[in-house]
């Protein structure tokens, strides 16, 4: 099994790469977060049509800039699982027809396994330790993971109302920042004082996570100072530092307790929120004073990117696993037990 073609449209990003063996020769990512900016979130339909028009352009891309053409790709991976239906047919449905094309074989991957090997992407050397913990933390998902194999994966604990990224999105629309929220909140902290509001840290039951009783807290602030006519650009500073101390010292907390208690001594924090500065620069430190070896990808590998799944495929496929043609697309579907 030596190249590996990824498929990757769960979302609002289309993406394709190619592997060798375990190392990334090529990763296009055509992102519609522009198209998409314009309504304050991801809109379905729009996003698998963008889909269809852009997939077969990423394809050609990533072949050219690996060096290779079809006829040299061994194995193909594609995301079908969770995500936009839509979105999710348009790289099944093509992923099928490559296959079919080329008599080769391809298998379903779970997006949340995808992130999950993003971690390594930039080590194709070195084996992945197991097991280990994982917190996957994005705009649709917040999770941890523990892994105790290849394909072999505990799902400890999750939000129970929004996610992480999903908590940013909607906060950074509160206080008309844009869309995609994450960034701009992150850049707004770095200029504002994280202590400047006292919002709540909610307190769950379990490795579970809630942010909407956050965002809500968030929310009655901004209506108190708007009243005041207070909302000036230094307390909006404020307000994102505030926030976004509040979701950090969750993730950190919980993550770590976690870690040290099912006695793992590496910690993996992958998806769209793990490229955030603070967080990353915090979970560090945390993982530095309890001991753990933390592993962060790259921003590239962070938010959805077709290597990941390409990764991921590659070791399903080493194992003999084979989808069939009437493979299927789900919007929901849990990694592990």
């Amino acid at each position: 099994m030596r190249y590996i073609l990824g498929i990757e449209t769960s979302c609002d990003e289309t993406s394709v790469a190619v592997l060798e063996g375990r190392v990334v020769r090529s990763s296009v990512v055509a992102s519609q977060a522009q198209l998409h900016a314009q309504w304050g979130g991801v809109v379905p339909e729009a996003a698998a049509r963008q889909h269809v028009e852009r997939l077969n352009p990423v394809l050609q891309q990533a072949l050219d800039a690996a060096g290779v053409t079809l006829t040299h790709i061994d194995g193909i991976a594609v995301t079908n699982r969770p995500g936009l239906v839509g979105a999710l047919v348009v790289g099944l449905a093509a992923a099928k027809a490559i296959a079919f094309a080329l008599q080769k074989p391809f298998v379903g991957v779970n997006h949340l396994e995808g992130h999950l090997y993003s971690a390594f992407l930039t080590e194709p050397d070195a084996e992945i330790p197991f097991p280990h913990l994982s917190l996957i933390v994005s705009g649709g998902h917040t999770e941890l993971v523990f892994a105790r194999g290849h394909g072999d994966y505990a799902l400890l604990g999750h939000t129970l109302d929004d996610a992480a990224g999903e908590a940013f999105d909607k906060t950074a629309r509160l206080l008309g920042l844009g869309y995609p929220g994450g960034p701009e909140i992150d850049r707004r902290a770095k200029l504002g004082n994280p202590h400047a509001f006292s919002f709540p840290r909610a307190r769950v039951e379990g490795w579970n996570f809630s942010f909407s009783g956050l965002k809500t807290a968030v929310r009655r602030e901004v209506e108190r100072l708007q009243q005041q006519n207070a909302l000036d650009e230094a307390t909006l500073n404020d307000l994102c530092a505030s926030f976004q101390q509040a979701v950090l010292d969750a993730l950190i907390e919980k993550t770590v307790d976690a870690a040290q208690a099912h006695g793992v001594d590496t910690l993996t924090v992958v998806g769209g929120v793990a490229a955030n500065s603070a967080l990353q620069a915090q979970m560090r430190a945390a993982c530095n004073q309890a001991g753990l070896h933390l592993k962060i990808p790259p921003p590239k590998y962070c938010t959805d990117n077709a290597a990941m799944i390409a990764l991921a495929g590659y070791y399903r496929l080493l194992t003999g696993e084979r989808a069939d043609y009437d493979l299927d697309a789900y919007a929901s579907a849990p990694l592990g037990s």
